[in-house]
């Protein structure tokens, strides 16, 4: 692991847990799940398997003061500012090209900054077996097995298993599937070899700079113009805004020859992408209900999270089974669990009607 490097992506604005997630404080700074923030999460989660100087964050200028502050240790210059958001191949393709300048040796790991693992020991084990596999030239990802027919997420269906000896079991990746239907993800989990795709990815810095290369040669050149420039930002704020919004999986990933997935099961793994999601993570209590810093009076309710921002108002609910509730003082969300995912449409209704002031 001499050569590893962690690369936490940290510039989303985490809309589908508005109004809590805002746009001054997106839910990767926010301690959502107790003292610590998500972002804090994912940098102690790497304690005892890389140090601090071999761990990059990659955010926007507005949000990179407040990691430094949360997150002492990591040294500044290893805060990759992007100046505004082109999508996860940018991202990645930035932080790759100037690792590989610093260490042409180097293995990158990409984690985005607001996931919940449980499970830390079989994280580190799960990195260390990917990072093997690596080395033989492979783009890898880790994928969450599935413990139900969600459509939230985009799946990985696996292949053959890859030839050599490795750690863990690993295969290689017959396709990417984008989020689907209910009909397709039951299909999906009936007929096995699935997994949900994580965005956590695993390769060299050489390997990946490579397919960039081959496949999207214009954000390679302007890579290379931004690493090779003696005032990098300069530059950067010059030929940024012009690169065109990609992500990593429509723009590398699909269509890559050698890629392999991990698929992983019992890593407690949570994206924190919406309200019912945190029903997954935080202890409920005997009814399957669960309250986050609320004074919650609850009365044959069951399976529904209560949760409270800066207020101490009592919230009182009879009769009500499977429905969030979010209380900021500015804000009052009521939702069903199962209709969670719909509340970005209405960060977009607000967008649209000139609301800023609730975002």
């Amino acid at each position: 692991m001499n050569h590893t490097y962690a690369v936490i992506m940290a510039g989303g604005g985490g809309t589908r847990l508005w109004p809590v997630s805002r746009k001054n404080s997106p839910k990767q700074l926010l301690p959502l799940l107790g003292e610590e923030t998500l972002f804090q999460s994912t940098v102690r989660r790497l304690d005892g398997l890389l140090p601090a100087e071999r761990i990059f964050v990659v955010t926007v200028a507005e949000q990179a003061r407040a990691m430094m502050a949360q997150c002492p240790e990591i040294p500044a210059e290893n805060y990759l500012i992007e100046p505004a958001p082109r999508g996860t191949a940018s991202v990645i393709g930035l932080a790759a090209a100037i690792l590989y300048q610093r260490d042409p040796q180097a293995v990158m790991a990409v984690l985005p900054a607001d996931h919940f693992i449980r499970n830390r020991d079989l994280f580190h084990y799960l990195l260390g077996a990917a990072v093997d596999v690596a080395h033989a030239d492979y783009l890898v990802t880790l994928g969450i097995t599935p413990s139900q027919a969600s459509t939230a997420y985009g799946y990985i269906q696996q292949g053959e298993a890859l030839p050599g000896a490795f750690r863990y079991p690993t295969y290689t990746v017959k396709r990417f599937k984008e989020k689907p239907d209910e009909t397709a993800a039951a299909a999906m989990l009936r007929a096995g070899g699935h997994s949900w795709n994580s965005g956590m990815f695993i390769w060299k810095t050489k390997t990946i700079l490579a397919e960039f290369s081959r496949q999207m040669p214009e954000l390679a050149s302007t890579l290379k113009q931004i690493v090779a420039a003696p005032n990098r930002a300069s530059v950067m704020d010059a030929v940024w805004p012009g690169l065109k919004v990609e992500t990593i999986d429509y723009g590398v990933m699909e269509k890559a020859d050698k890629v392999a997935v991990l698929p992983a099961g019992g890593l407690g793994w949570s994206d924190v992408g919406s309200w019912d999601s945190l029903l997954e993570v935080l202890l409920p209590d005997m009814n399957g209900n669960v309250d986050f810093n609320a004074q919650h009076l609850a009365l044959d309710t069951h399976n529904s999270l209560v949760y409270a921002v800066g207020s101490d108002r009592l919230i009182v609910t009879i009769g009500m089974d499977n429905i969030v509730v979010v209380e900021t003082g500015d804000v009052l969300l009521i939702c069903k669990t199962d209709q969670s995912q719909q509340v970005k449409e209405v960060v977009a209704h607000l967008k649209k009607h000139n609301q800023e002031n609730y975002l």
